[in-house]
């Protein structure tokens, strides 16, 4: 397996398991689902954390689809090097950053590291289209 395809791997397991914190966050607020929990889905309270780490999970999911993309396009047009693995590890790696600080509630960071993710992105777009 490529490096590109290696690191999809794991953005892919990151952004899978990062409900967890939130459905902790649910469970310890407001105890387990109740029979009328699937029938209303208003979100139920949960503190500020739960909160973040439900943003956490959804803007995982937002930025997965764009890069699985550009990871897949490499894959097929045979376009792999040394930069796109650099690509796909930076990116991989600005995600779990990502979460990290966005579940601790650290501004700024946060900001700053979702932006180096999305110029990994744009890297790999490059090294696609030159």
């Amino acid at each position: 397996m490529t490096m590109e395809l290696t690191y999809l791997l794991y953005v892919a397991m990151l952004t899978a398991a990062l409900w967890i914190p939130y459905v902790i966050s649910q469970v310890t607020t407001n105890g387990f689902l109740k029979p009328a929990n699937y029938t209303d889905p208003t979100p139920r309270p949960v503190p500020l954390w739960g909160q973040r780490a439900h943003r956490t999970y959804l803007n995982a999911v937002e930025t997965f689809a764009p890069f699985a993309a550009l990871v897949l396009i490499i894959h097929l047009t045979d376009k792999a090097s040394a930069m796109t693995a650099y690509w796909c590890a930076g990116f991989f790696w600005m995600r779990l950053i990502h979460a990290v600080v966005y579940l601790l509630g650290v501004s700024y960071i946060r900001t700053l590291v979702f932006t180096l993710g999305f110029f990994c992105e744009v890297g790999l777009f490059w090294e696609i289209i030159k």
